[in-house]
């Protein structure tokens, strides 16, 4: 996906409007806390999911998995309280066939692994902006107030939820260390 699509995981602590095609992703959804087991194990079913279909389709097709991404709601001064939605692109050839029997294969693979409601769908974004955040989630506030600055100053509005990028495995990463894109669909 970062190859075909390279400038959707291009950005700058500068806020910028991007045209964000139509994109095939693998969601799944869920509430409560980022760092609480039901996200953390969305993830993982996400990544097996998205590496199975990868798998599906070499040697006719040979890509990289994409980032991480998610969709928020909620308040977040309270952590618990979020909505949201884990996705990972796929590239156009992936179909709710392939998919299904990359779902069967983790299922096979590792039983106890949250598959149930993970789905194939096209997330629709248009115009949108977006800013590239470096440093602690906790810091972010600073970054989405310049990106709505940006927003308001061109005459545009919110038409879509909080959009985050995992640019780096936060799982892993020094948490001063992350980069992530932070993107809302405008109108």
């Amino acid at each position: 996906m970062k190859q075909i699509h390279r400038d959707l995981y291009v950005a700058t602590a500068a806020p910028r409007l991007i045209d964000v095609p139509d994109l095939p992703c693998l969601m799944l959804d869920g509430s409560g806390a980022p760092s609480g087991e039901p996200y953390l194990d969305a993830v993982a079913a996400l990544y097996g999911v998205a590496y199975a279909v990868r798998a599906e389709l070499k040697p006719a097709m040979t890509y990289s998995v994409a980032p991480l991404e998610g969709l928020w709601d909620g308040d977040p001064d309270d952590l618990s309280s979020m909505r949201w939605t884990a996705l990972i692109p796929q590239p156009a050839q992936v179909n709710a066939e392939i998919v299904g029997r990359a779902i069967e294969t983790v299922r096979r693979k590792r039983p106890g692994a949250r598959l149930d409601g993970l789905r194939l769908e096209t997330m629709s974004e248009g115009r949108s902006a977006q800013i590239l955040h470096r440093g602690p989630f906790a810091e972010e506030p600073a970054t989405v107030k310049t990106l709505m600055e940006f927003i308001t100053g061109q005459g545009l509005s919110l038409s879509g939820r909080h959009h985050e990028i995992y640019l780096s495995d936060f799982r892993r990463a020094a948490p001063e260390k992350l980069r992530t894109i932070i993107r809302y669909p405008v109108r």
